[in-house]
């Protein structure tokens, strides 16, 4: 289903090669947070269509990983159909297609800029080696100022996707999935600075499964329900390194952080002594208690693991 044309007659004003109105260079913090905020999803019929919404996340991932917004078309028709595939409403449109709509509309909102003037919604000129990127000023601040680049992403998810979907969306686009605790992936200059691309990487190392039951929900080409765990805590010291890593599902993931679950030296899953359950599906915790279901690439690496035993893992073991 294609989105409403944009209003307005001229083709520089249509094509949004300049913009709306003259914008100080500082582009101050407020008018950042309102440029981006005031994106709008376009609906028909109340379909919801996050295009736009998922083409700004995009160029801020690009933006905190490699310094520089800058997205070749020839990149965005294969990614950005991605994100629209699942994290969109489905659709009948071709995906090149769905691509090209918010990649030059968006023009239109004085946020995203063409190097060429091409037409609104047409994939072949795109593919003449058309690049797209955040309006100068509006990339200058978010670039001076990481916490404003956080911010901004974290606004972006949590006004256009569900809570339980919000994590999954920022993954998919290279970010940091704890900006939705109000976590910056960079603060202080000595703070260190989060992997955008560590959780996808942990989880395609464990076989988009969970170690400890082998879960492996999946919606389409995305996983539900499977999130990339560190062993020792990132606040804590631990590096965003495949071998500190675990792809868990997302109850385990929590009692795993609880230490309510283990690894022993031999990786097998151990259960907390002070766990408990009355049902039948709370009691199948009790099963876990043996090697790790998925093998994994990289298993989480002994020193870790004993820092997880040491500081995390309440009590002791049960017996297997």
């Amino acid at each position: 289903m294609r989105p409403p044309t944009p209003t307005g007659t001229g083709t520089s004003k249509r094509h949004g090669l300049a913009p709306r109105s003259r914008r100080s260079p500082s582009c101050p913090v407020q008018q950042v947070l309102e440029r981006l905020s005031s994106l709008r999803q376009h609906q028909q019929d109340g379909r919801r269509s996050p295009h736009e919404p998922l083409l700004v996340l995009l160029a801020l991932g690009r933006l905190a990983t490699t310094g520089t917004s800058a997205l070749p078309w020839s990149e965005a028709e294969s990614q950005l159909a991605d994100l629209l595939q699942e994290f969109g409403p489905t659709s009948k449109t071709g995906r090149a297609q769905s691509a090209a709509y918010p990649f030059t509309r968006l023009r239109s909102d004085g946020v995203w800029t063409l190097d060429r003037d091409v037409p609104m919604d047409t994939v072949s000129p795109l593919r003449e080696g058309v690049t797209g990127r955040l309006e100068a000023s509006l990339e200058a601040a978010l670039r001076d100022r990481p916490e404003l680049l956080s911010q901004a992403a974290r606004g972006l998810v949590e006004s256009h996707f569900l809570g339980t979907v919000a994590p999954d969306v920022l993954v998919a686009v290279g970010t940091d999935p704890d900006l939705l605790e109000g976590r910056s992936v960079s603060g202080s200059p000595d703070q260190r600075r989060r992997s955008g691309t560590w959780p996808a990487a942990v989880i395609a190392a464990w076989d988009r499964q969970c170690a400890f039951c082998g879960f492996d929900g999946a919606a389409g080409g995305a996983v539900v329900g499977i999130e990339a765990a560190h062993v020792r805590s990132f606040k804590l010291g631990g590096p965003d390194d495949l071998d500190n890593g675990l792809a868990l599902c997302s109850l385990h993931h929590k009692l795993f952080d609880r230490g309510m679950l283990g690894l022993d030296d031999d990786l097998a899953v151990v259960v907390s002594q002070r766990f408990s359950a009355r049902t039948p599906q709370g009691r199948t915790v009790y099963d876990l208690a043996r090697p790790t279901a998925a093998t994994g690439h990289s298993p989480a690496g002994r020193a870790a693991r004993a820092w997880h035993r040491e500081q995390v893992f309440q009590g002791m073991a049960l017996a297997s």
